[in-house]
């Protein structure tokens, strides 16, 4: 869709509601630069937490690790 800068100014949230529900890109000229208005892909908040190593060293360092030995049975 392409409109100009002066009937997005009068149908701002039309536009965007519009743009909104159906999720087609508006593309605006003004003073000769192309704008584009679009919808982003919505993100749940669980998708935004940074992904951090679970483990900070290798299984087999955990395997090797040797405390049998020095465990005497006792909590």
């Amino acid at each position: 869709m392409n409109t100009t800068a002066t009937d997005l100014r009068t149908h701002l949230y039309t536009w965007l509601d519009r743009i909104a529900e159906t999720g087609e890109v508006l593309e605006v000229r003004r003073k000769g630069v192309l704008l584009r208005i679009s919808r982003e892909p919505s993100v749940s908040r669980l998708e935004r937490i940074p992904k951090r190593p679970t483990m900070l060293v290798g299984p087999d360092e955990i395997v090797e690790q040797g405390w049998a030995d020095a465990w005497k049975g006792e909590l």
